[in-house]
């Protein structure tokens, strides 16, 4: 179990979902939107330790890459694959950043409130559940597995994604 209390077992129910979260929340479109409400929060938030974290790249980036991760995560098409090569190494990609257990319980609370506020979610408890089950596991996952990252397992760029550090 993690320390909020999940199994990974729980948190992997939202990418196998029938219809998918994909159908369900508009494809590529709906995850764009929850992508945008989330980063809306993110860039909006008054806590400078917080948002810090994201100062290395612009609203549109991050909006893009998350959008990317999520329709592919999700059931939809291989965006994320097709800009940052095969794997998505979520702990290696965020291990150069300033990450705990307040930043991750911050970034759970900002992806709820998103959710909450996605319109094609509103009546889809289901999906609701899931996916804050799938984000509460991940965001303290990656905060773990950094604990335990060598200097190797760290992800930059992919010769797609040439010249941006991520």
């Amino acid at each position: 179990m993690s320390k909020q209390g999940l199994q990974h077992s729980e948190s992997e129910v939202a990418t196998q979902l029938s219809p998918s979260i994909y159908e369900r929340i508009g494809k590529e479109k709906g995850f764009m939107k929850l992508s945008q409400l989330f980063y809306d929060r993110v860039f909006d938030d008054t806590e400078h330790w917080f948002l810090n974290i994201f100062s290395s790249s612009t609203k549109q980036e991050a909006v893009e890459n998350q959008y990317r991760f999520f329709v592919q995560t999700f059931g939809g098409p291989d965006l994320y694959r097709q800009k940052k090569g095969k794997y998505t190494r979520l702990a290696g990609r965020h291990a150069n950043y300033p990450i705990g257990t307040k930043s991750a319980n911050r970034w759970v609370e900002h992806m709820v409130l998103a959710i909450e506020d996605h319109d094609a979610l509103k009546d889809d408890e289901e999906a609701r559940k899931h996916l804050v089950n799938y984000f509460r596991y991940t965001a303290h996952y990656i905060v773990a597995a950094m604990e335990y990252m060598r200097p190797d397992q760290l992800s930059g760029g992919t010769q797609i994604d040439a010249g941006r550090v991520w």
